[in-house]
């Protein structure tokens, strides 16, 4: 009975660490397109354009929120698959 126990305890907590992981690696993202692309390097994206609009301005109003979806696209697969690798699918 102990050795399951300690199984389990070793799936859930590979489990939230590969939830976190993946949870730091899209916030970063998303940070760097909102916040970087947006504000920080709005100056040097100026340079090109997308609809007649400075690149810069366009992630600060558009691209940050597509990129943000597509974020949230990417948390949903990757964590179906991380559900199944720890058995924590419900199956």
């Amino acid at each position: 009975m102990v050795d399951s126990d300690e199984e389990t305890d070793d799936r859930q907590r590979g489990y939230w660490r590969a939830n976190l992981r993946l949870l730091a690696i899209l916030l970063s993202i998303w940070f760097l397109v909102s916040f970087g692309c947006g504000i920080l390097f709005r100056d040097f994206l100026d340079q090109w354009r997308i609809g007649g609009y400075p690149l810069g301005f366009w992630f600060a109003q558009q691209g940050s929120i597509y990129v943000f979806i597509g974020l949230i696209v990417v948390y949903v697969r990757r964590m179906r698959t991380i559900e199944k690798r720890y058995g924590m699918d419900g199956e």
